[in-house]
């Protein structure tokens, strides 16, 4: 049974179209903009009416026959100047409501073409808290994973730690500065090094940011720094375990509030894993004339006859000898290339990046790694104040995602005390609760926007039970759940579901989107769909809910299954979209 009826009968209308020898394209079928005259319309008869050389309603009557022969339609009526308002069957609905509660996807369906998909997101930098704006990227990118692999792609996730650059040297030489009696620094010493680290991260984050304003003002300071990230780069053995330190007091301390929103990676790899490719990537791309000295450096020329616009070379290796962003992200497609063999790789990266990847998608197919319609940028907007400029603390400063995953967690303890939730629990549960409905709240305050968009930062809204939000989501879930268990209690059985009302009708269409939403999603590399539909189930949940009796005592038997079964496919549709959406319903609230 295809619970996606929109899919279903826009394949019959395919067919009439044909049948009637226009193009099958006219066919096209949506969910009604008047849901109180039908469910859904088709409006090709429109366009058609030209290649048919009739006039449209002359058409729609034509083709209306067509259509109504398909086993899941009620009625085709002829609207307007010729659109076709298509109304199903109660049976259709009956059956499709039936096919969710016992599906394993929940009415959801895979990928026609899976993929073996590399999602790089994420992107923190070694040494450096990560802050609000590392929000976007860990939840969307995660949510993407999530997304393609429920429908049937390959995919590896990694997070693409930033550990290469200038600021290994600037750490490097003020831990040198610090604490000058480290083994690290004594210039012959090739090791054995100590296996605990000199700095926790606590110290990494004091000293770097020090550091780095000091080396804008101090130029001798600035060289001292540069000269330390060249040796690390050329194998200093104390640098690199210094370096290794760094990694991994930073991926200790990223794993804590990566946790917190439940974002996890497959790979936790980083620029400095891909630098032994580097050399031999350069070598073979003079080798092979793809790259050129041009006053002292290796470029790759990317630019095109069909540019509007200037294309600067990509940059291999710069005048001084260095590599930088250019040469390891190409390196890590040749890492990718030759470990996962991925057919795509998509980036979620800031928006404000889109050049930086242009330049590496074209280097990347001109040097025959992948093709640049295989590399995916999925730019994002950024997280603002109420001044829509990128959102600071009251103090002016980045807001740590440290910081602001304890505000959320302390603004949904809030949030749940004023509602008078859970106040029968134990401290602890009421702990853990409070964690998911923080976590709720910020993942769904950010997915629920289109992800090219920038929206503004607001923690009471985003925390609280009503309206557009991950706690009323919780809610609504936690609230089916409760409906099951008093059924339990009172020996109430769940039935086949008969589909009868109008609140029946419109909570089962609210189902039949999910397929649609998913292919949105996973098409266009948009998680907001999927948010709208789980948003908009609720809302007809809710609707249901007031005007449909479940459980009172002269509600029938056979009826009372029947809501009790919509209820079951309800709440397992709602918890599978927001477990894509790496949202966790509690049992009870």
């Amino acid at each position: 049974m295809m619970t996606d009826l929109a899919a279903q009968l826009a394949g019959a209308c395919l067919a009439a179209f044909e049948a009637e020898g226009l193009d099958a394209r006219w066919g096209a079928v949506k969910r009604s903009d008047r849901p109180e005259l039908a469910d859904f319309q088709c409006n090709g008869c429109m366009g058609a009416a030209k290649q048919a050389g009739m006039n449209p309603r002359e058409l729609a009557a034509k083709i209306a026959p067509h259509i109504a022969d398909n086993v899941a339609v009620a009625r085709v009526e002829v609207a307007g100047p010729g659109f076709l308002n298509i109304v199903v069957t109660d049976a259709a609905l009956s059956a499709g409501a039936e096919h969710v509660r016992t599906d394993d996807k929940a009415g959801g369906q895979a990928a026609f073409a899976p993929e073996k998909i590399v999602v790089d997101y994420g992107g923190p930098n070694v040494a450096k808290p990560m802050h609000v704006g590392h929000l976007r990227a860990a939840v969307i990118g995660d949510t993407i994973v999530r997304l393609l692999r429920f429908m049937g792609d390959d995919v590896t996730g990694d997070v693409h730690l930033g550990d290469w650059g200038l600021q290994m040297g600037l750490l490097i030489i003020a831990v040198m500065d610090e604490q000058p009696d480290l083994p690290y620094f004594e210039t012959d010493n090739t090791g054995p090094f100590p296996t605990a680290p000199p700095v926790t991260m606590d110290d990494l984050s004091r000293i770097y940011p020090s550091a780095s304003r000091r080396s804008k003002e101090d130029e001798v300071y600035a060289k001292r720094a540069q000269q330390a990230v060249a040796e690390m780069q050329a194998g200093r053995a104390g640098y690199r375990a210094l370096l290794k330190h760094f990694i991994n007091v930073s991926v200790a301390a990223l794993k804590v509030d990566y946790s917190f929103l439940d974002v996890a990676f497959d790979l936790w790899k980083g620029e400095s894993d891909v630098d032994p490719l580097i050399a031999p990537m350069v070598a073979d791309l003079k080798v092979r004339n793809l790259a050129r000295l041009d006053d002292g450096a290796w470029i790759i020329d990317i630019a095109r006859d069909e540019d509007k616009k200037d294309m600067p070379p990509f940059m291999l290796v710069n005048s001084r000898g260095a590599t930088g962003y250019h040469a390891t992200d190409l390196a890590t497609i040749v890492d990718r290339v030759e470990q996962i063999g991925p057919d795509r790789i998509l980036y979620v990266v800031d928006a404000r990046q889109s050049f930086h990847f242009e330049q590496v998608f074209r280097a990347s197919e001109k040097v025959g790694l992948i093709a640049q319609d295989r590399l995916e940028h999925l730019g994002f907007g950024t997280v603002n104040g109420p001044d829509g400029k990128p959102f600071k603390t009251r103090e002016g400063g980045t807001l740590r995602l440290a910081d602001l995953n304890t505000l959320a967690l302390e603004e949904a303890t809030k949030k749940i005390g004023e509602a008078k939730l859970s106040s029968d629990m134990s401290a602890e549960e009421r702990g853990v609760i409070g964690k998911l409905v923080a976590r709720a709240a910020l993942r769904f305050a950010d997915l629920q926007n289109q992800r090219t968009t920038n929206y503004v930062f607001d923690l009471d809204r985003f925390t609280s039970f009503e309206g557009k939000t991950g706690p009323y989501l919780l809610y609504a879930a936690v609230r089916i759940k409760a409906i099951l268990r008093r059924a339990a209690d009172n020996a109430h059985k769940a039935g086949a579901i008969v589909v009868a009302s109008d609140e029946e009708r419109r909570l089962v269409l609210a189902l039949d989107g999910f397929a649609l939403a998913l292919r949105l999603a996973r098409d266009k590399r948009m998680p907001h769909y999927l948010c709208e539909h789980v948003y908009g189930l609720a809302q007809a949940f809710s609707t249901f809910y007031a005007a449909c009796p479940i459980l009172k005592q002269e509600v029938e038997p056979g009826l009372r299954a029947s809501r009790l079964g919509l209820c079951e496919a309800v709440l397992k549709q709602l918890e599978t979209g927001l477990s894509i959406l790496g949202i966790t319903a509690p049992e009870r609230m």
